[in-house]
């Protein structure tokens, strides 16, 4: 339903239980500011560190830390009934128990339409094994691992240095940068802390670059890509949590500097990953680009940061796409959607 005004009902799905509770935080503030009140009635339903869910009011002063007066809990056996008074819900939550198709199995449930990947993309994209498999069984070259679960011998065919990391986390958390045996050993036992499944993978050397893709099955675009330059006050040579959202961690340069046949080719393989792993909505697909252009898939992220400043609206906002169009897009994507399967017969 609408609200009585004819503006679209939203609910901004935000924290969560994962390390990247307050990123998502950020992320709905951020779209709560952005979403046109002419067009748009806002509501929050924050879920805090240990899985409770709160309604708000939908103003982002709500997510500086409101009292308990503008906040509702609302029992779980209601979750469903209360997200379906809404047209449309923004899962704005990243990493384990909301991007990795928990909380869109809910919204499943509840019937009610919602931004971003379905149940089966977002579990597949969140496992970053099985993800590369698909990829792999669809031609599209991706970094090289090896699997581990608990009880494996360590493996390490590719030399040093290797990354070693959860295979279903986010933010680079529990990953590690290995140069010796022994250092792989230490980050085997560190990823194991935070999942029952570790890849060892290979180290790419070459550009760090990300492209954005925005669309439904039917017509996906890709972004300008741009190029990560890192350098996080940990003094780590890599990508890691610092760099990602400490102030002045990294920088974006679009485009990358690197050839336009290599940005073509960023471009085509971020919509046939995106395409291969059947997401929709939205999602950022992260490359490392070799000297010599060849490009290689390293992951995609089905719920990227979503502030105004972070990597995914950046790289639209260079290729002519400003954010409160970018949202206005990704709320008719999720409604289209919704119609469409609201055809089929189960």
């Amino acid at each position: 339903m609408t609200s009585r005004n004819g503006r679209v009902r939203v609910a901004v799905v935000m924290g969560g239980r994962s390390s990247e509770h307050e990123i998502s935080l950020a992320s709905a503030r951020s779209v709560l500011e952005a979403l046109d009140p002419e067009r748009y009635e806002a509501v929050t339903v924050a879920i805090d560190r240990e899985g409770r869910w709160e309604l708000g009011s939908g103003e982002p002063r709500a997510l500086e830390g409101a009292s308990a007066a503008e906040t509702l809990p609302v029992p779980t056996s209601s979750v469903p009934a209360t997200l379906g008074e809404v047209d449309v819900v923004l899962p704005i939550l990243h990493g384990p128990f909301g991007e990795d198709g928990t909380v869109q199995g809910l919204l499943e449930l509840a019937g009610v339409p919602y931004v971003g990947a379905g149940v089966t993309a977002s579990a597949l994209c969140m496992d970053k094994d099985l993800f590369k498999s698909v990829l792999r069984d669809h031609g599209i070259p991706v970094t090289r691992n090896v699997t581990l679960r608990p009880g494996d011998s360590i493996e390490n065919p590719f030399g040093f240095p290797v990354f070693v990391k959860p295979a279903r986390l986010g933010s680079s958390v529990g990953i590690t940068k290995a140069f010796s045996p022994e250092e792989l050993e230490t980050g085997v036992a560190l990823a194991f802390e935070h999942d029952e499944k570790v890849l060892v993978e290979e180290f790419v050397p070459g550009v760090e670059v990300e492209c954005s893709v925005l669309g439904n099955r039917d017509s996906p675009i890709a972004s300008l890509p741009g190029e990560i330059v890192s350098h996080g006050v940990t003094g780590a040579d890599w990508y890691d949590f610092s760099a990602k959202y400490d102030e002045g961690g990294m920088d974006l340069i679009v485009p990358p500097r690197i050839s336009q046949p290599a940005i073509a080719r960023v471009q085509e393989l971020a919509v046939r990953s995106f395409v291969a792993s059947e997401c929709e909505g939205m999602a950022r697909v992260d490359f490392f680009v070799r000297e010599g252009g060849e490009v290689i898939v390293n992951e995609l992220n089905t719920i990227p940061g979503f502030t105004a400043t972070s990597v995914y609206a950046k790289l639209f906002e260079a290729s002519g796409i400003a954010y409160p169009e970018l949202l206005d897009r990704l709320v008719q994507l999720a409604l289209e959607r919704h119609e469409r399967r609201s055809r089929l017969r189960f």
